[in-house]
């Protein structure tokens, strides 16, 4: 379970304490949106989670396949495009989020490799989880003093 906590001390406003098992991150806001950038602002930890999915994913299918791999480089964006200007887009929304997911493969890999490595990488769970439709549920919780 990921656990967020945010406590307002003063000092900052949106910066936020993310613990994962033993694991501490921030997350803060930009200088620009009012945070003090002390770390990744949402959208960037939201990149982070899919740019590590994907690389790992890759990885674990190319050590299988017993693959020349010897790096992979993800760089990710994200943008508010018009839904005019989404081929792919089914929604009669007039904006929507995009992600743009580039990918470079160090290694001795053949051009069907390389391609298939990106085939593998849109398969990852984060991706997969990013492409569906996942309801998320939200109730208040019982907070103890």
């Amino acid at each position: 379970m990921v656990r967020i906590l945010s406590v307002r001390d003063g000092r900052s406003r949106y910066v936020q304490s993310i613990s994962v098992g033993p694991h501490v991150l921030p997350a803060d806001e930009p200088v620009n949106a009012g945070g003090t950038d002390a770390g990744p602002n949402p959208y960037e930890l939201l990149l982070a989670a899919l740019g590590s999915c994907a690389s790992i994913t890759v990885r674990m299918y190319a050590e299988r396949k017993q693959w020349p791999l010897e790096g992979v480089h993800v760089e990710l964006s994200w943008a508010r495009i018009h839904a005019e200007d989404c081929a792919d887009c089914d929604s009669n929304l007039q904006i929507v989020d995009g992600i743009e997911m580039e990918l470079a493969f160090l290694g001795d890999l053949s051009e069907e490799q390389r391609l298939r490595l990106i085939e593998i990488a849109n398969r990852c769970p984060v991706h997969r989880t990013l492409s569906a439709q996942v309801p998320i549920h939200t109730r208040a919780a019982t907070v103890n003093a």
